[in-house]
């Protein structure tokens, strides 16, 4: 029969073998949900389109697709290959064993989150990172929230509502997702203040702006993410500082990625240190966690004591908190730099500073490995918004194959998903940012996907 009379019950499909194993595995509401969908759906397709009654088996597939389909999960780890340290895309820095041990030890049960174990009282959440970062930087107070971007807007707001704060127009920078500064002013309720064209400015253009009596900032955001090239000027960060403290007004210096070690000690370009802003006169810093630090995702604000209490106090400090998952990966993150193991221990530190030679070895081993591919020159990219430009060489496993864009096909759907990139009709595999755990399972992925491709 073809009608809707041939059609089972629900009855019927819950007594079969398949779905008792269904009911055990996803629980009963979900899997009865699955098959009135998938009966309504044939129902549905009969009706409108006269098509025949599937069987018995047919129908169970399509419940059990559902019930897979429904319960997987969309976030999942997957293995980079881009050679893109700081992949946004793909979640930014890895985090070190130590912070991931640091998270596993305080999610299992409580932790001292807001408790002080010495008085056996109420506590503050800040403490567990504060003096970490004090020490690190020479920093007065810290504060840490859930990302960068909120940490200006908490800054902004706290310190410059329905006040002017200067910025250079050649820094009103727009960010990934459409995150602009000039909005994020907006939404804080502090009145924007340009001054200087988009490629020259001069001191002489902040202190024309100082005439203004409403001015109470100083802001200069980080060109984190672009280069201005050619015929440029702009004050030094410890001139602008100068400028400001003698008016009286506070300087906020934005650095975005935010790094404590020098990049140009890998052949990369100079990204500016935290340290370098706090000297050169900045009263407030603030930067990424999962940037070059290589840490969870994260809002860092270092500076004056005075400036740090304001915006512990002020009513968005709650709303934009840093959890306790963030704070066990912070912490740990940072006593690796502490303990001058960040290049050995913290994974973007490691993956910078891995040198040609032993990428060569790793990409050697692959091709022996498949017993396919060349090993050609290419380049890293730092990424995540860090160092615009600059590249490290690297040796990368290179393949030729007839439908490249069905093999990258084929590894993301692999588990775990393998993300390389196309580069001159090559599928080009970087070792760089592939952790030497996931070398295994790379070379699984990569059989499987070729296999797959040359089975007709």
């Amino acid at each position: 029969m073809s009608d809707l009379r041939s059609l089972p019950s629900v009855d019927k499909l819950l007594k079969t073998p398949k779905v008792n194993k269904w009911i055990a595995a996803f629980g009963r509401p979900l899997t009865l949900q699955a098959i009135r969908v998938e009966l309504d759906e044939t129902r549905r397709e009969h009706t409108i389109n006269r098509s025949p009654i599937p069987t018995i088996d047919t129908l169970l597939d399509g419940i059990g697709s559902r019930l897979s389909g429904w319960t997987a999960s969309s976030l999942q780890a997957v293995i980079n290959a881009t050679g893109v340290i700081l992949h946004t895309n793909l979640g930014r820095a890895p985090l070190s064993h130590s912070a991931l041990q640091a998270i596993q030890e305080v999610s299992a049960g409580y932790c001292t989150l807001e408790y002080d174990l010495g008085r056996g009282t109420r506590g503050s959440r800040s403490m567990h990172t504060e003096d970490l970062l004090k020490r690190l930087t020479g920093a007065e107070a810290a504060l840490v929230v859930n990302n960068n971007a909120s940490a200006l807007l908490l800054i902004l707001s706290a310190l410059a509502r329905r006040r002017g704060v200067v910025i250079a127009r050649s820094q009103l920078v727009e960010i990934g997702g459409g995150f602009r500064v000039p909005d994020v002013m907006k939404q804080s309720g502090a009145r924007l203040v340009e001054v200087g064209t988009t490629n020259r400015v001069h001191l002489a253009d902040y202190q024309q702006a100082l005439q203004e009596e409403s001015i109470v900032l100083f802001l200069r955001a980080h060109r984190s993410n672009f280069q201005i090239i050619g015929f440029t000027s702009e004050p030094s960060l410890s001139e602008i500082a100068n400028l400001a403290h003698s008016s009286g007004i506070p300087i906020v210096d934005d650095l975005g990625s935010g790094s404590l070690l020098d990049t140009a000690r890998f052949g990369l370009g100079h990204e500016p240190m935290v340290q370098e802003s706090l000297a050169a006169g900045a009263d407030l810093v603030c930067f990424s966690g999962d940037k070059l630090l290589g840490g969870p995702q994260a809002g860092i604000i270092l500076g004056h004591a005075g400036l740090v209490a304001k915006l512990k106090k002020h009513p968005l400090a709650r709303a934009i908190r840093a959890d306790k998952l963030c704070l066990a990966a912070l912490s740990a993150t940072l006593l690796l730099y502490i303990k001058d193991e960040a290049l050995s221990a913290v994974p973007v530190w490691r993956m910078i500073a891995e040198p040609l030679d032993q990428l060569q070895a790793r990409a050697q081993r692959w091709v022996e490995n498949l017993g396919l591919g060349e090993i050609i020159p290419g380049q890293s990219t730092v990424g995540g918004g860090s160092l615009p430009g600059e590249t490290l060489p690297s040796r990368i496993l290179a393949l030729r194959v007839d439908s490249p864009n069905r093999l990258l096909d084929r590894l993301r759907q692999f588990t775990p998903p393998i993300i390389a990139r196309l580069q001159d009709d090559l599928i080009v595999f970087d070792p760089r940012t592939v952790l030497p755990e996931e070398e295994e399972q790379l070379l699984l992925g990569l059989k499987f996907a070729i296999n797959d491709l040359e089975t007709p």
